[in-house]
């Protein structure tokens, strides 16, 4: 009784409506770097976009599906932003961005913040 899968299915990264009922917004507070980073790999995982955040190269624009996963990037990108702080928000939007650029900028906010939040500490 298995269902073939056609090809041409939707790719489930089309089926979230709201990201923000799944991955809390990030502020540094309430919602931790590392608890945030779990949620959304969790997720990614789970709607078959993990890579977009793991660095793969970008297709060349003559790359067949080229379009399609342009635009999954940009639906990433999108939970990405939206499950910011305001303050973070401003921090990481860029324009022409991939996922794994907006993903390695916030990740240098957390890691650099981190080095000098134990710097600090260790000086008094």
């Amino acid at each position: 009784m298995g269902h073939k899968s056609d090809p041409k299915s939707i790719h489930p990264v089309y089926t979230i409506t709201n990201i923000q009922n799944k991955v809390k917004i990030l502020d540094g507070k309430n919602v931790t770097y590392s608890s945030w980073v779990k949620l959304f790999k969790l997720h990614a995982r789970g709607y078959k976009v993990l890579p977009h955040i793991g660095g793969t190269k970008p297709p060349a624009k003559t790359y067949q599906n080229y379009e399609t996963l342009s635009e999954i990037d940009a639906i990433v990108l999108q939970w990405i932003y939206g499950t910011l702080s305001d303050d973070l928000l401003t921090r990481v939007l860029e324009l022409e961005s991939t996922v794994h650029e907006a993903w390695t900028r916030i990740q240098k906010i957390f890691l650099n913040n981190k080095g000098s939040r134990a710097a600090t500490l260790e000086h008094e």
